[in-house]
């Protein structure tokens, strides 16, 4: 049987991270940032960080990948990746949403307030109820006269006048750690964490006609 070795990645966000999680417990990160591009990066990146290790992908038993919120093509790009390489190895895939990865290591009662754009926020709470949002629920919301009593973490935390507390551990370095908590477990196949739609413009291409055969 071959040890434990877990490969996780993430594009969710302005760059192209992964990390192997070793049978020692040892963890081997890499993360650059990058605007657009992850497509293209992120297989040759991951080859990389396998060959510093000396391992292959049939060395790995299980991947975790970061499925957002975040960039809406980003996130797609690693969970389609992540579902495909599943298939490929016959090992499972655990996604992981950002959310609770910028929580992982924190004491409870935390909340995440993270930078959603448009003058608003994600947000999840974890061992509290803050604004009227039960405990681990999820949401978009507006910024502006959000209050939430205790700790906050995030990068959206001084849109609501508080300062964050810091990350014990690099995001993708947390996404590697929880999908390898829950490797032993039944997991449903990655899917997009999503909780607003794309940000794209519709075409404005007009519709193809369609001709009679």
């Amino acid at each position: 049987m071959r040890p434990d070795t877990l490969l996780a990645f993430d594009t969710s966000a302005a760059h192209c991270a992964a990390a192997l999680l070793l049978p020692d417990g040892r963890l081997i990160a890499v993360d650059e940032p990058m605007a657009k591009g992850q497509a293209e990066r992120l297989l040759p990146m991951i080859e990389a960080l396998l060959a510093s290790a000396g391992l292959g992908f049939k060395d790995l038993t299980a991947l975790g990948v970061g499925t957002g919120p975040g960039n809406f093509t980003g996130v797609r790009i690693s969970v389609a990746f992540a579902r495909g390489l599943s298939f490929s190895l016959g090992v499972p895939a655990i996604g992981v949403t950002r959310l609770e990865a910028l929580a992982f290591g924190l004491p409870r009662p935390v909340t995440v307030v993270d930078d959603a754009r448009r003058d608003s926020v994600y947000f999840q709470t974890f061992g509290q109820v803050a604004d009227g949002f039960a405990d681990g629920s999820a949401a978009v919301v507006a910024a502006h006269g959000l209050r939430v009593d205790g700790p906050v973490t995030g990068n959206g935390s001084a849109l609501i006048g508080r300062e964050p507390v810091p990350q014990p551990v690099a995001l993708i370095a947390a996404i590697a750690r929880i999908a390898a908590a829950r490797a032993g477990t039944p997991q449903a196949p990655p899917a997009p964490f999503y909780l607003r739609g794309a940000d794209a413009a519709p075409s404005s291409d007009p519709k193809p006609v369609i001709l009679d055969a």
